[in-house]
């Protein structure tokens, strides 16, 4: 049985997207998310995975439902 895993660096390019979209620093987003800034610059490099929590965090810090995160992961994924 084949298990595929999920690509951080989708992962990393969708929550940049988001951001930006926001008009938001990296620096001005990990400080309303309690993240540090090079933690969500790893994130977003996709060379980090973050976990449910901290997706959590960065989701509300930009003000976005986690479920519309996850719908353009799985768009991007496509």
């Amino acid at each position: 049985m084949f298990v595929s895993t999920l690509d951080p660096l989708i992962v990393g390019e969708v929550l940049a997207d988001f951001r930006h979209k926001k008009g938001l620093s990296q620096e001005v987003a990990s400080g309303l998310a309690d993240i540090g800034r090079s933690h969500l610059s790893a994130i977003e490099r996709g060379e980090r995975k973050p976990t449910l929590e901290t997706l959590y965090r960065i989701c509300t810090a930009l003000n976005v439902k986690m479920s519309d995160v996850i719908l353009a992961i799985e768009e991007r994924i496509k």
